[in-house]
């Protein structure tokens, strides 16, 4: 009885009483098959307008046995790399042709597995007789580098970075990161986490800009605090959906200024009140004038913003000379806060000076330098009505300025502690 072939493979299928002196060369030969079949790499050099037909001898070695294949090739065309039908079998096919063209490997008379123009990268597909189909591993580039054509299920698991490198999602070109419906989180436990963008590129969170578009919420289970700080001179800054952008409000040191105008002389030692002409129609100095011999006083109120953390604050004040004096001033602030429903009679706090000489010519504005840190008498709360007393203290000795020191009016510097006033 004669030799068979296999169906795929075409290994020589020896019968009983067959190929006697001859056996172990037959079953050498086979060996080398299935060597190359499980192992075997072979470069095939392809027509540039037709492909090839891989080849499938019987009892002999072929390329279209070998378990990867590079094509090669100048492609002028699309072409079709040929498997014999009826042929079972898996391939790793690495596309190394040039030119912008298809390539398609199928069978003789059914599908196949096509390459784009501008994929030159490496699948894995098998033929199960009919057609060639992609595996599980379609995709697998050159450079070893996962490609998906379809959606990445991780079946409940994490991804995660056994060596603590870090894990990049990087869209390509103008490609977006699309992170679905439900909830993402990033950071493990305790640990920061942090999102960046590489180069120039900007960070952008952003809803749908459709009809039900939703909101982007920062939140912290654990009540901690959710802290955006820039790199280096940049600032945090938010879009409205008119597309203006500004700075976000960020709580800390506040300014209210309170001109002259807006104050008064105290019954006892009180400041005198002057309007000061420079020349007609030019800006007048309203003023308050404290005297140079006499400690002289003036006081105003303010119900203090929500947001304002309740601690101390420090004041600059603004005045102009009465001569031409370079002597030192001492201008001090001192506050109270008065709750509802309790008495305005009540002592301030400890007055706190600030030290700012003359400049030489009247009718300047001088500012002076930003006072130490300043205590509100009075416990201070939310809805209090604060008084503040500012004074000259003339009877100082440090105090030498010899002319009027005519206040134009006080920056008070507070610290807030919440974005808004609600």
């Amino acid at each position: 009885m004669a030799n068979a072939t296999s169906a795929s493979l075409k290994l020589t299928v020896q019968q009983t009483g067959e190929n006697s002196g001859t056996w172990g060369q037959y079953t050498n030969t086979n060996l080398l098959i299935l060597e190359q079949a499980i192992g075997g790499y072979q470069s095939v050099a392809l027509n540039a307008t037709t492909g090839a037909t891989l080849t499938f001898s019987n009892g002999v070695i072929s390329n279209g046995k070998n378990a990867a294949l590079k094509l090669t090739g100048a492609l002028t065309g699309n072409v079709d790399v040929i498997i014999p039908n009826s042929v079972e079998k898996t391939y790793i096919i690495d596309n190394a042709t040039t030119g912008v063209f298809t390539m398609t490997v199928k069978t003789t008379s059914g599908s196949g597995v096509t390459w784009g123009t501008a994929d030159k990268g490496t699948k894995m597909v098998y033929s199960d007789g009919t057609n060639v189909v992609d595996t599980a591993f379609t995709d697998l580039s050159s450079d070893y580098t996962p490609q998906l054509i379809a959606d990445l299920d991780v079946n409940g698991q994490d991804i995660v970075s056994a060596s603590n490198a870090d894990i990049d999602i990087i869209p390509n070109g103008s490609g977006d990161v699309n992170l679905g419906a439900d909830t993402v989180q990033v950071g493990d436990n305790n640990a920061d986490a942090t999102i960046t963008t590489q180069g120039t590129g900007d960070l952008i969170l952003n809803t749908n800009n459709g009809t039900n578009a939703g909101n982007i919420t920062l939140a912290d289970g654990a009540n901690g605090d959710i802290t955006i700080t820039p790199d280096g001179t940049g600032v945090a800054k938010a879009v409205d959906g008119a597309d203006a952008t500004g700075a976000i409000k960020i709580a800390g040191k506040e300014t209210i200024f309170v001109p002259a105008q807006a104050m008064f002389g105290t019954t006892t030692n009180g400041a005198d009140a002057q309007a000061i002409e420079t020349t007609a129609t030019r800006p007048e100095l309203k003023v308050l004038d404290f005297d140079a011999s006499t400690n002289e006083y003036a006081q105003f109120s303010i119900a203090m913003p929500k947001s304002w953390n309740l601690d101390t604050v420090t004041f600059q004040a603004f005045w102009s000379p009465g001569d031409t004096d370079t002597g030192n001033a001492l201008i001090g602030l001192q506050g109270v806060g008065v709750a509802n429903d309790d008495t305005s009679d009540i002592a301030f706090g400890a007055a706190v000076d600030v030290t700012d000489a003359g400049g030489g010519a009247v009718e300047d504005v001088l500012v002076s330098p930003v006072s130490g840190a300043i205590t509100i008498a009075g416990t201070p709360a939310d809805d209090d009505y604060t008084y503040f007393q500012v004074y000259r203290n003339a009877a100082d000795g440090s105090d030498t300025f010899t002319g009027d020191v005519r206040l134009l009016g006080i920056k008070l510097f507070y610290t807030t502690d919440a974005a808004n006033d609600a």
